[in-house]
């Protein structure tokens, strides 16, 4: 009896190479929306392995060489197995036999023989190839160059191997323009002529509803505040993949920010995205520092990869005070203000959870530069911020230790810099309800301390009948930022007893902080002292519950503050917060 090998043949095409290729590529990724079919990837032309006359066939993905499907080729078998099975047991059928199932079963087990000897190549060694064209098909408002710009890996494909994971990363990244509603991705063989190269064919399908909305609140330690936040977004409007986008936020400390902002994935002769954004900002700081401020602004994302950002920005900046009581040191900085900067951000962040990290390590650091006009009135100044997170796991109850430090210092540059103050606004200012473990953006949070509430203090000014009397000592303080700041935390999370809690994450920690800040502008540093910088630290210790969500950490925490300074806001007791990984 003839060997039953349609088992083999489906096994064979279900395993797994190493290096994770697979040879229904198509499994890996979700045929509802993008997919690279099996049955679509018709052949690839690489050299044989057996002898040199067959180097220039085709040894196809799919054992069928006319893409039948699986059913036409069971229905063959059946319809053999049923003339075998056809009469008695003891009654041989001494009917011709059909040459064209002869030869069509011939073709199956030749295509069956190039497909394991394909599996078995595909698993022991790497399988030469490179494309030969691209064709794209179904773009009727998207530029071809738009696409052709996200399937650039392809080009760059040397083997099989390489090929089918440069497939997988472009059609990820068409999904992530968010400008089609399915992408496909199909491989077939080269022209006959050039042996090993293959032809990509992309179909896609661009979307229909061009207007999305969405509505969220999040987290922005650098400003110490949470903001609610709508926009509306329109897709694809030039043709260039290009994202639109009008918002407004409200958030805590009466935040308000208007924008409108436009995103292109890839523009001709540029390397990376292009990111523009209009935007005016109003935050009330009146309650910490007697000052509000206002920003109208433009800034222009001139690189953005995986580690690397660099920002422009462009704005006139108000600072103002309502309440004419303001401390000598904010009255001298009210009105307005250029600003003219460069922001880089280098970041690496291996922890395996931005939410509850249990191993890993992350490095974050910033270089703010402003004053790059030469307006008397441009805001000039040297910024410098660096972030080191270390998870360290331990082995019992899924218990990991993190570890932080932080630390930043900002200068005035120019003309007798150092009798200069440095920008209000661009100051450390140290305290808030975030979590540091998560949060990955310089000095900034303290636990148990409030909102701008530690640091450099000045009293503010009175007005009696009219009367301004500066020498009157006031019972309420600005908290006027520092020049440098540093802070550092220790954090042990382990899993609670409890089943229930341990299947939704939910999980406790044990932490411990400090920090401190200082001025070091017009002439403060002749009385800056490193070991009375490092005895005047802050610290707080604290124990409570996380509850990790894919957007925020939840966390109730006990705080217990150990050491604070006479006009420090940190105050023992329980409290709610919650954070966002930056």
């Amino acid at each position: 009896m003839q060997q039953d090998w349609r088992s083999r043949l489906a096994l064979a095409r279900r395993e797994k190479f190493n290096r994770g290729v697979k040879m229904e590529v198509g499994a890996i990724v979700n045929p509802t929306h993008s997919s690279i079919s099996p049955t679509h990837v018709n052949c690839l032309r690489i050299p044989s392995m057996e002898n040199s006359d067959e180097r220039n066939e085709s040894l196809p993905f799919s054992p069928n060489p006319n893409n039948a499907d699986d059913d036409e080729i069971d229905e063959q078998e059946d319809e053999e197995e049923e003339e075998e099975d056809d009469g008695h047991d003891d009654v041989v059928s001494h009917e011709p036999y059909n040459r064209n199932d002869r030869s069509s079963l011939s073709s199956l087990h030749e295509q069956r023989l190039k497909l394991e000897a394909l599996s078995r190549r595909l698993a022991s060694e790497l399988v030469p190839i490179r494309v030969h064209d691209v064709l794209i098909r179904g773009n009727t408002k998207t530029k071809d160059w738009v696409i052709e710009a996200e399937l650039k890996l392809l080009q760059d494909a040397s083997t099989v191997q390489e090929l089918i994971r440069a497939s997988e990363i472009a059609l990820a990244r068409l999904r992530s323009l968010e400008i089609f509603e399915s992408t496909e991705l199909t491989l077939q063989a080269g022209p006959p002529e050039l042996p090993h190269t293959a032809n990509v064919i992309v179909d896609v399908v661009e979307t229909a509803n061009k207007v999305s909305g969405e509505f969220g609140v999040y987290t922005k330690p650098s400003t110490s505040s949470w903001t609610a936040e709508g926009g509306l977004k329109y897709k694809n409007l030039l043709g260039y993949g290009d994202l639109w986008d009008a918002s407004l936020a409200y958030g805590g400390n009466q935040a308000t920010e208007v924008s409108v902002g436009m995103f292109a994935p890839r523009l001709k002769g540029l390397l990376t995205p292009l990111v523009a954004r209009l935007s005016m900002l109003s935050q009330d700081w009146q309650e910490f520092s007697s000052y509000k401020e206002q920003l109208l602004g433009l800034s222009l994302g001139l690189i953005s990869t995986r580690h690397h950002d660099l920002v422009y920005t462009l704005g006139w900046r108000t600072l103002t005070d309502p309440s004419q009581m303001s401390s000598r040191s904010i009255r001298r900085q009210l009105g307005h203000g250029l600003l003219s900067s460069l922001k880089y951000t280098f970041k690496i962040d291996r922890r395996n959870s931005p939410i509850r990290p249990t191993s890993g390590y992350a490095f974050l650091s910033t270089t703010h530069f402003g004053g790059l006009t030469p307006d008397h009135r441009s805001l000039r100044f040297l910024r410098q911020e660096f972030d080191v997170r270390c998870a360290i796991p331990l082995p019992f109850y899924n218990t990991a230790l993190n570890l932080g430090i932080s630390a930043g210092a900002i200068f005035p540059w120019g003309h007798d810099f150092m009798n200069k103050p440095s920008p209000l606004p661009e100051r450390f200012y140290l305290g808030g309800d975030f979590s540091p473990v998560c949060t990955l953006g310089g000095p900034i949070t303290l636990w148990g301390f409030k909102t701008r509430g530690l640091g450099p203090t000045e009293p503010r000014r009175r007005i009696r009948n009219e009367i301004v009397d500066d020498n009157d000592d006031s019972s309420k303080r600005d908290f006027i930022g520092g020049d440098v700041a540093v802070t550092a935390f220790a954090d042990l999370s382990f899993d609670l007893p409890i089943r229930w809690l341990r299947n939704h994450g939910i999980h406790g920690h044990l932490f411990a902080g400090a920090g401190n800040t200082a001025k070091l502008t017009q002439y403060e540093y002749r009385r800056f002292s490193p070991r009375r910088f490092l005895e005047s630290f802050r610290t707080s210790v604290g124990c409570g519950f996380v509850v990790p969500t894919k957007l925020f950490r939840l966390e109730g925490n006990f705080y217990h503050v150990l050491k604070q300074d006479e006009y420090d806001r940190g105050k023992t007791g329980f409290r709610f917060s919650f954070s966002a990984p930056s």
